[in-house]
Order: C-alpha cells, then sequence, then structure tokens
C-alpha cells in the first residue's frame, strides 16, 4: 500500500518509517521542515509538505494513498485542550478524503478513553465518551467519521518510551528539574501504562494492515507502572529528594501536568494482542528510565 503518515519525523513516526518499507510498504511522510523531508529521502520515503493548520494540504496527503495513519499531534501542553480540538479538525479533513472507499484511517487516542465510568484498566471494547480527558475529541472525530461510513480504527497510546523520551514522563523529569525534588501525589499508588516506542510502532503496521472498520487498539506491554516507582528511580537519575504532595502541593508542583498525576491509567492490551498477534518484546519502562541520561533533557 501507498499510505501518507502523518507525524513521519515524529518520536513514534519515525519508528513507523522504517516498519512500513520493509513489510513492503510505500510512505508517504507528511513534514514541516526540509530537514524532515532530507531524513524520509534517506530512509527511503517520499515527504510531504503540510503542517497540522494545513487541512488542503493534509487532505492533499490523503487524497493519494491507499491508506492513511494519524500520528502527528501537537505536544504544547499549555494549550492541551485546544491542540486536542485541532486533532478533531485534522481527523475530520483525513476522513472527508477517504469517504465512500474502504481506504483504511488509523488514528490516535490515548488508553484512559477505554476506562468505563473513567476508572478502573481500560480495555480496547470500551469507549468512554464522557471522559475528562480533553484527548475523546480525537475519538468524537473517529466515531463521527465511522457512523459516515469512513474506515475508521484507533491506537490508543500509554507512555511510549525508550531512554530518551517517555510521554508523560519526559515533563515530569523537566518539572522535577526545575523544582529541584521529584514529587508525586499522596502515596504513589496509581499505575500508567506503558510499552517501547519499536513495539508500538509496529501495532501501528499490524493495524492499518488488518483495516478493521472500528477496531480500537491499546498498544500496552505494561498494564500499570505505580507512579511511585516511576517517581524514585527518576529521582535517582537527577540525584534529588523523593517527596510526596498534598493535593494542594502537587497542582503548585506539577502546573498542567498536575491533571495526569494523581489518575490510574492502568489498561490492558488483551484484546489487541489477539486481534494484531502483537507480542512486545522492549525493554521496561523502569529499564528505560534506569538507562537514560539524565544531563539530557528531552527534545
Amino acid at each position: 500500500m501507498r499510505i501518507f503518515l502523518t507525524g513521519a519525523t515524529g518520536f513514534i513516526g519515525s519508528r513507523i518509517v522504517p516498519q512500513l518499507l520493509a513489510a513492503g510498504h510505500q510512505v508517504l511522510g507528511m513534514t514541516r521542515s526540509e530537514s524532515g523531508a532530507t531524513w524520509l529521502a534517506k530512509a527511503g520515503a517520499e515527504a510531504h509538505h503540510a503542517t497540522l493548520e494545513d487541512l488542503d494540504g493534509i487532505r492533499a496527503g490523503a487524497a493519494n494513498a491507499d491508506a492513511v495513519i494519524h500520528t502527528a499531534f501537537d505536544h504544547d501542553f499549555s494549550h492541551f485542550v485546544a491542540n486536542c480540538e485541532k486533532d478533531r479538525s485534522v481527523i475530520t479533513a483525513l476522513g472527508s478524503v477517504l469517504k465512500g472507499s474502504q481506504r483504511p484511517l488509523l488514528i490516535t487516542s490515548g488508553t484512559g478513553l477505554g476506562q468505563g465510568g473513567g476508572q478502573g484498566l481500560a480495555t480496547e471494547d470500551v469507549v468512554n465518551f464522557a471522559h475528562p480527558n480533553p484527548r475523546v475529541a480525537s475519538e468524537q472525530a473517529g466515531q463521527a467519521l465511522l457512523e459516515a461510513g469512513v474506515n475508521v480504527s484507533v491506537m490508543r497510546l500509554p507512555q511510549v518510551h525508550d531512554t530518551k523520551r517517555q510521554g508523560l514522563i519526559s515533563p515530569f523529569i523537566d518539572i522535577s528539574r526545575e523544582k529541584g525534588l521529584v514529587g508525586y501525589l499522596g502515596e504513589g499508588s496509581n499505575r500508567w501504562p506503558a510499552a517501547h516506542v519499536d513495539d508500538v510502532a509496529r501495532a501501528y503496521v499490524l493495524a492499518v494492515e488488518r483495516a478493521e472498520a472500528g477496531a480500537r487498539y491499546n498498544a500496552v506491554d505494561e498494564e500499570g507502572v505505580r507512579v511511585r516507582d516511576i517517581a524514585t528511580v527518576v529521582a535517582a537519575g537527577l540525584n534529588l529528594p523523593l517527596k510526596s504532595l498534598t493535593p494542594e502541593q502537587a497542582q503548585a508542583h506539577f502546573g498542567w501536568l498536575g491533571m495526569f498525576a494523581g489518575l490510574d491509567l492502568s489498561a490492558s492490551s488483551k484484546l489487541t494482542r489477539e486481534r494484531l498477534g502483537w507480542t512486545p518484546t522492549g525493554p521496561s519502562l523502569l529499564d528505560d528510565l534506569r538507562n537514560m541520561d539524565y544531563t539530557v533533557a528531552a527534545a
């Protein structure tokens, strides 16, 4: 297939590109920059210049593809709600081009949307449109397209990691460095799911090849890693004190990250493994955190 990949030079997209090529697909990768276009060409892919704000450019990329994988997202969390709404617009634009065909559109969301009532182990067969996470906008947009006949499926992400980046844990580390201590809320017994970035990339490839309309997948290796265990490893890496915080202290300490600090986001990938034949093999989250260079801030 000729696959249009948004976010092709990003953290996850740059790992998807070589796996798609190795599987025999052609890749049309969306990039904002000439350096991104150069990287794509060296990898063996074709570049398509567009930004998340350029909906016409995004539609043009999808029009020339047999399938679309959408991983691009504006990760400026100080404008998280607005960026989630931007993602809704991008998904809607992609779907408008694919409507009336069976060409698959694989979009991206978070595992929390699979928590019934907003709590408990998140599963693939649950979609909670009342979830407080603003990322619900992505799945709402996907559902509207699905009901309009577009072949949409969803990849839900946990904390995706390697030794350089770890999802929400990367800004957690930056905040800890800035504040001079590593904090966690209460007992820190809430859990965050995780998976290595190469395993996640492989899940995207398997899902777009399966092309099942309405399917939802959890790209999860570890169902839940305790936040206190994460904080303990980070404190050792930064050589900073570890401290339990009250809700009031946590809000002042974490800022925008405070909305996630106390959430239990544990998630299952049982159905994903069965449906895709997907078996994660990468290192654990804590192993990557132990092996990272804490003198270098995440890009």
